[in-house]
């Protein structure tokens, strides 16, 4: 967008009672932010659901003498706009009807064909959250998801070091201007995460710290991902907000399920247990559920000694599959007196050791 373009677009998004969902509602109605902030007052009133509290403040000259400073802003420290109906805003972003009119981003954010899927959870993560978290990014890390989270204190920044360690792409969703950087022990990391990807915000340089802007915050992450994983969570935190917001998206939302004794796990096994998440035991039950497939170039190679490398369930599944060419995966769970979701994951392991391979119409066969 143009530079006329983006100054007009953050005097709407300035004015305090006109909100993403209902500027874009208007921005639909008029054409564009120009035309909606030249736009007669009672042509405005008469849009279905905008009354005369919602426009009472549009017309203040001191919105675009804000918008013109907020620019100055952005040019100086090099920051990248997204307008929700450029190119260049995030894809899955667009299909949420309460993401922001505008994105700004540090660093070297690159979302084109990837996989991505966000990791919140508890900010007192526990040292077993911890390496759950960690196993989870290593183990996936041959798929190359893109890891978002918040960049807060325990899982968030646990799972973007992990991200970071693995040579992955991770963004850090902000609930506050890129002028700043909360918690500020954190701003050690942020040169490896813009090194790795970047930063994502809706929020102004000049907007005030608030805590409830973590709540804002959370649609971004959500929304930005075609799954969220929940790690761990009490029986209340934001990342409960964010798996509720993720199932308002029509997104998959994973959670690792717990001792029903430990406080931490009483979020993830509700989310369970009220049927609001995928319960998540093995990580590659995440390729699994998503349907995802390694690139041809990164599939292990079989080696020679094959059964020293299986456990023995997966050799009962692989001599399985070795007398009956291809198979369903219900037929191969029959036969081999298997629950689907326990055979679902061991078929992933044995996957990624260059055992078997999937094939369409959730069929498996021998390589």
């Amino acid at each position: 967008m143009t530079e006329q373009d983006l100054i007009y677009t953050l005097a709407l998004q300035h004015v305090s009672k006109i909100g993403d969902l209902t500027a874009k509602k208007l921005i639909q109605h008029c054409g564009s932010p120009e035309a909606v902030l030249k736009e007669k007052k009672a042509n405005l009133l008469k849009i279905d659901g905008i009354g005369t509290s919602t426009i009472s403040d549009l017309f203040g000259a001191y919105h675009m003498t804000a918008a013109e400073n907020e620019i100055q802003f952005i040019k100086e420290n090099d920051i990248s706009v997204s307008y929700f109906m450029d190119s260049d805003y995030p894809e899955k972003l667009k299909h949420c009807i309460d993401g922001p009119i505008l994105l700004f981003q540090s660093g070297n954010i690159n979302l084109k064909n990837q996989r991505i899927i966000s990791i919140v959870g508890a900010r007192k993560i526990t040292v077993n959250g911890v390496a759950f978290c960690k196993k989870l990014v290593e183990q996936l890390a041959p798929f190359n998801p893109v890891i978002v989270s918040g960049f807060a204190y325990g899982t968030d920044i646990t799972a973007q070091k992990s991200a970071i360690d693995h040579n992955l792409q991770t963004i850090g969703c902000l609930a506050h201007g890129l002028n700043e950087v909360y918690p500020k022990t954190h701003k050690k990391y942020m040169a490896d995460v813009e090194k790795h990807g970047g930063f994502f915000t809706d929020f102004w340089s000049t907007s005030n710290f608030d805590r409830k802007n973590f709540l804002k915050r959370n649609r971004i992450i959500a929304g930005l991902s075609e799954a969220t994983i929940v790690i761990e969570s009490a029986e209340k935190g934001g990342s409960l907000v964010t798996a509720d917001i993720a199932n308002s998206y029509n997104r998959d939302v994973f959670a690792v399920p717990g001792r029903i004794t430990d406080t931490q796990s009483v979020g993830c096994n509700n989310l369970i247990k009220f049927q609001k998440a995928h319960l998540l035991s093995n990580p590659l039950d995440i390729p699994y559920m998503l349907n995802w497939e390694l690139e041809e170039e990164k599939q292990p190679t079989v080696q020679k000694q094959l059964f020293v490398e299986l456990e023995e369930e997966e050799k009962q599944i692989y001599n399985y599959l070795k007398g009956h060419d291809k198979q369903m995966l219900d037929v191969i769970a029959l036969d081999c007196n298997m629950p689907i979701y326990k055979l679902a994951s061991i078929l992933l392991n044995m996957e990624l050791k260059g055992v078997v391979r999937p094939l369409p119409g959730k069929l498996f066969e021998v390589i």
